[in-house]
C-alpha cells in the first residue's frame, strides 16, 4: 500500500489552502492523499465532505481517502505521521489567537512528528510553482543530510532549480591572526564554501537533472533563509532529534522560518 500524504483540516481558510497545496503535491509524487479532521464536533462530516469535493474538482486523478478522529488534533496528526509521506498543515487554525504567528497545532506537530511537516504559508504566487525554485538550508555537519535529500527530490519532481543556502559567522571572541577578514578566519577551520560543496556532492550525483545554485552568506541563518525564500516555491529546513527526549530540536532558526517564511516551509526530521 502506498504511503499517503496527510493533510489536517479544520474548516479554516488556512487549512483549505493546505488542502489545495497537498492535492498538487500528491499529483507530483503520484501519492494518495488522506484528509484528517480531528475534533469532537457535529460539523466534522460536512467539513470532510467539503474538503473532499474541493480535491475532486482540482485534482480528480488523486487517490483520496478521509477520516474523522475524535481526539486532540496535534496527537492525531502526529500519530498519522508515523506512516505518512508528509503532514501538510495550514499556518493558522480556527482556535488560534490572533496574536500568534503560527497556529499552536502546527507548531506542536512540527516539533514532534516523525515525518516531514509542511506548513503552507505565503500568498498565491508561492503556491503554484511560479518561481521555479526550492530553497534548502544547509548547516555544517550531517544535520542537513535528510533535508537535502527531501529538497533534491522536490526539485526533481517539480523540474525546477535548487537553491542551497549556507550561512556562517565567526563566533564572538574567536582568536585569530591580526588583519584577517571574517571569511579568512573561518576558513582557518573549514571554508564555508567547502562545507556547502561537501554537503551537496552526494545528492547532486543522485539527482543530476536538478540545476543547483549555491549561496554562501555571512550572517544570521534565519535572515539568509527568509531572504532566499522570498522568491521560492518551497523552503526546506532540517531538524535534529533531541537526545533522550521525544521530539525535535526546533531552534531559533526553525522557529523564525516557521513563523515568518513567505512561502510554504517543510521541516524534515534528521534520520
Amino acid at each position: 500500500m502506498a504511503v499517503p500524504l496527510v493533510v489536517g483540516i479544520d474548516g479554516s481558510e488556512a487549512s483549505l489552502e493546505a488542502v489545495d497545496w497537498a492535492a498538487d503535491e500528491a499529483l507530483r509524487h503520484e501519492a494518495p492523499l488522506h484528509l484528517l479532521h480531528a475534533a469532537a464536533d457535529q460539523e466534522a462530516p460536512d467539513l470532510v465532505a467539503a474538503a473532499s469535493e474541493r480535491v475532486r474538482k482540482s485534482a480528480p486523478a488523486v487517490r483520496l481517502s478521509s477520516e474523522v478522529l475524535y481526539e486532540d488534533a496535534a496527537s492525531a496528526l502526529i500519530g498519522k505521521g508515523r506512516n505518512a509521506l508528509a503532514l501538510v498543515l495550514g499556518s493558522r487554525g480556527l482556535g488560534d489567537l490572533a496574536g500568534l504567528l503560527l497556529g499552536s497545532v502546527s507548531l506542536a506537530v512540527a516539533a514532534h512528528a516523525d515525518c516531514p511537516v509542511v506548513v503552507v504559508r505565503g500568498g498565491v504566487e508561492h503556491g503554484h510553482g511560479r518561481f521555479g525554485s526550492v530553497v534548502v538550508g544547509v548547516e555544517d555537519g550531517e544535520g542537513s543530510a535528510t533535508a537535502l535529500q527531501f529538497a533534491f527530490r522536490e526539485a526533481h519532481v517539480r523540474r525546477c532549480r535548487l537553491v542551497a543556502v549556507h550561512a556562517w559567522s565567526v563566533p564572538v571572541g574567536s582568536p585569530g591572526p591580526p588583519g584577517l577578514s571574517g571569511y579568512a578566519l573561518q576558513a582557518l577551520r573549514r571554508p564555508p564554501a567547502q562545507v556547502l560543496a561537501d554537503a551537496l556532492r552526494g545528492p547532486a550525483q543522485r539527482y543530476q537533472d536538478v540545476p543547483v545554485s549555491s549561496e554562501v552568506v555571512e550572517g544570521a541563518a534565519r535572515q539568509a533563509l527568509l531572504d532566499a525564500a522570498s522568491s521560492a516555491d518551497l523552503l526546506v529546513v532540517g531538524a535534529r532529534r533531541r537526545h533522550g527526549h521525544v521530539g525535535l530540536q526546533l531552534g531559533l532558526v526553525n522557529h523564525a522560518v516557521l513563523h515568518h517564511a513567505p512561502c510554504p516551509i517543510v521541516v524534515v526530521p534528521q534520520i
